[in-house]
């Protein structure tokens, strides 16, 4: 997959192995990178492999997850 993809929900909860629910929350929370496109999320590849680096380096750092 190219590093500048815009994926679709339903293929970032493949991605991820992460549920529909939870992540979709998060998105409107804020707290998972995508932007609304119409009535739908999308989301950048680079944007959630930045996001899964900052979440390991956190839990790397303090040992634990927050």
């Amino acid at each position: 997959m190219a590093e500048d993809a815009i994926l679709t929900l339903k293929e970032v909860i493949n991605y991820l192995k992460h549920t529909e629910r939870r992540l979709y929350q998060q998105s409107q929370e804020d707290r998972f990178p995508g932007f609304k496109f119409g009535d739908s999320w999308r989301f950048r590849l680079r944007d959630i492999e930045a996001w899964i680096e900052a979440q390991t380096a956190e839990v790397q750092r303090d040992g634990r997850r927050q």
